[in-house]
């Protein structure tokens, strides 16, 4: 029986993940037919008004600024995001000694769907975010902000980084 050197096992192993590596690619090739993009203005099912508007024209600015896909009309865009508030609360989320709220948590949920050319579904997810304040010094607009800069970048991501 042959008795594997160091250099030879670690010579066998590169290559299976050099082998290995060669199905997966780096560059974004899955998203090149999707070089535009339409967000339609998003539903609100709360009781929390404006909030989804908001997060309509932050999800768009943040397309912009992203620079991947190119924001355009519905009747021009290879991709169109629709989304729907489900759920928004504010709550406590910590207290002090005397038992008295230090910090407020702002939670959001939305429904987002991406869908392609002919309406064929690319995905269909649940985003969920949370903005934490002070109840000293901050303000729910505060959270509410916080979360929704998490969600833009997790819409943005799910949109554009994982094809």
């Amino acid at each position: 029986m042959m008795k594997a050197t160091p250099n030879i096992v670690i010579a066998v192993l590169f290559l299976f993940l050099l082998g290995g590596c060669g199905i997966y690619s780096l560059s974004p090739g899955g998203k090149s037919s999707i070089k535009t993009i339409s967000v339609s203005q998003f539903e609100n099912k709360t009781i929390e008004y404006g909030l989804s508007s908001r997060m309509t024209d932050l999800v768009i600015d943040a397309f912009i600024s992203d620079g991947n896909l190119k924001v355009v009309s519905p009747s021009e865009a290879d991709a169109k995001l629709t989304g729907v508030m489900t759920n928004y609360e504010r709550k406590p989320y910590t207290y002090d000694e005397s038992d008295v709220v230090s910090q407020y948590v702002v939670k959001i949920v939305f429904d987002m769907i991406l869908t392609g050319k002919d309406d064929q579904e690319l995905w269909n997810e649940k985003f969920y975010s949370e903005g934490i304040y002070s109840a000293d010094s901050g303000t729910e607009d505060e959270g509410q902000a916080l979360a929704a800069e998490k969600l833009v970048i997790d819409i943005i991501n799910r949109t554009t980084k994982s094809w």
